[in-house]
């Protein structure tokens, strides 16, 4: 195999129309080969040993160009290639922006018996962006969102009940999860950090989450959409959610960490009625 290479999206997505292309050090094209459905290019031809120029390229896409080297068995494995929107890091226009729950989602992981990994997400939610530019910086932006909590859903009815019960979410006492920006702190160029007091199972707490930017784009009904991806970390503890049962040798049936992560596509202006 002479080239192999996987381009992707920021938020992991296989870009299927990429193109890859190998130039020598005289300019000349000696390769050039298309993604696969999952993203994957490959192409049988073995290589020159040398550097060459790897450019990849995409309808819609920012091309990415990199340096490659040839070893001696005639082989370059590119690895990953991120391939960002074109004008991805335009961020979206100011303005109010309206969580659509039906193309977002809300989820979290949790450990089980210290081995594997339950998912679970929230099927009932949404909430409002507020994206403010103050020379660039954007740091005026805030967010708030609403969670309900009865809407958990683990893939399994008996332990949906379970979490809904006291023991963890107690979701007759407290049938919402809120989350209430505080400020908001550039980590890169399409990354932040935001503060923010999450309230839940009747305890606020200061939570952080790590957001980035992953592009807008009109809809095929009029209106504008941007993407964004956030991450973060909870303790149970943290809010009072302390059940837990030990089953062998201080192994804990439920972890304390929640993994959680968010996918979330927002509209601009009013959420459209649904089509």
């Amino acid at each position: 195999m002479g080239l192999r290479a996987q381009v992707r999206t920021r938020d992991g997505w296989a870009v299927q129309h990429a193109v890859v292309t190998l130039t020598d050090t005289n300019g000349s094209q000696v390769l050039r080969a298309d993604a696969d459905a999952d993203g994957v290019v490959t192409a049988p031809d073995t290589l020159a040993p040398g550097p060459y120029t790897v450019v990849v390229t995409a309808i819609g896409y920012t091309p990415s160009a990199a340096t490659a080297l040839v070893t001696a068995s005639g082989r370059a494995d590119i690895g990953t290639v991120v391939l960002a929107r074109q004008g991805g890091f335009e961020l979206p226009p100011p303005g109010s922006w309206s969580i659509d729950p039906a193309h977002s989602t809300v989820s979290a992981v949790a450990q089980h018996l210290g081995l594997a990994s339950v998912h679970g997400r929230f099927n009932e939610f949404g909430g409002t962006i507020e994206i403010v530019e103050d020379g660039g910086e954007y740091i005026g932006s805030h967010v708030e969102a609403t969670i309900a909590a009865a809407s958990i859903d683990t893939g399994n009815g008996l332990r949906d009940k379970h979490l809904k019960s006291p023991d963890f979410l107690d979701v007759e006492a407290f049938p919402d999860i809120t989350f209430r920006s505080t400020s908001l702190v550039p980590a890169g160029t399409d990354r932040w950090t935001v503060h923010g007091k999450l309230a839940l199972h009747g305890v606020e707490r200061d939570v952080d989450l790590a957001l980035s930017y992953l592009g807008s784009g009109s809809d095929p009904w009029g209106g504008v959409r941007a993407a964004f991806s956030a991450t973060t970390e909870l303790r149970r503890e943290d809010y009072a959610m302390n059940f837990n049962q030990v089953v062998q040798a201080g192994v804990a049936m439920v972890g304390a960490v929640l993994k959680v992560e968010l996918h979330i596509e927002a509209v601009q202006g009013e959420l459209p009625p649904m089509m």
